[in-house]
């Protein structure tokens, strides 16, 4: 069981998302907790304000320390093995290393940043780790806090229907993942490839394979430099003339 806490501004926002699909199933079977904590219930004046104009002037509006503080107390447990995350455009960008990392974790604090981010004070003292889901401004920080609870999810024992699903998926190695095929056989004139239908899983993985190594060369060449293959991989690439391009983009 992991327990994700969130805290935010805007509850509703992720009311309907986090009981949909995998998510919903998770929370119904008590793999997973999931509870919403709204900061303005915290805040210590008549109109629950939650934000105020920073110190030294400038545009946007800063979350104040307090509200943040006391609504992160309510919900700290300090028995479990906890990790307080605020999802703000400077933290450390998120992957499928990060989502494995949290997955290890038995409770997740996920504080929504909002306008112009947290007050300092709050930041250097309460929050563990910093996390950014990617370079662009998102209006806050509801949206990442729901990335971050499905891709940590889906690495939970006994959450997806198939054991291999998240060993398989895209990232689980830095190889995008091979083209994949439905019925029907014949679409638009296009075919499936004749390998998929032959009943031979080893010429199968192979071609999955081969094809994961040809896409990410094609689209996200980056990823090649840290990705290792074994011996028999190597020969296989070689085979088929793409090692000597993989050690190339390797190299850079």
């Amino acid at each position: 069981m992991v327990y994700f806490d969130i805290l935010t501004i805007f509850p509703e926002l992720l009311t309907s998302p986090l009981n949909e699909s995998i998510i919903r199933r998770a929370r119904e079977k008590e793999q997973i907790q999931i509870s919403i904590t709204n900061i303005r219930d915290f805040a210590l004046d008549k109109h629950s304000m939650t934000d105020d104009r920073p110190f030294g002037g400038g545009e946007g509006m800063v979350m104040k320390p307090e509200p943040l503080t006391a609504a992160l107390a309510s919900v700290k447990n300090e028995s479990q093995k906890e990790r307080v995350i605020l999802l703000s455009p400077q933290g450390r960008q998120y992957n499928q290393r990060v989502a494995e990392e949290l997955s290890e974790f038995d409770h997740l604090i996920l504080v929504c940043g909002r306008y112009e981010g947290v007050d300092e004070r709050f930041r250097a003292a309460s929050i563990d780790d910093e996390i950014s889901i990617g370079d662009f401004i998102l209006t806050g920080g509801e949206l990442a806090a729901m990335v971050i609870i499905d891709s940590v999810t889906r690495l939970l024992p006994d959450v997806l229907g198939c054991a291999d699903s998240a060993d398989r998926d895209t990232f689980s190695r830095q190889l995008l993942k091979h083209p994949q095929y439905t019925r029907p056989r014949d679409f638009a004139g296009e075919e499936i490839p004749e390998v998929l239908l032959s009943g031979d899983h080893k010429r199968i993985e192979q071609y999955r394979f081969l094809e994961s190594v040809r896409r990410t060369i094609k689209r996200r060449p980056d990823l090649l430099a840290k990705e290792r293959f074994t011996e028999t991989e190597k020969k296989l690439l070689k085979k088929h003339r793409l090692w000597q391009e993989v050690q190339t983009l390797q190299q850079r």
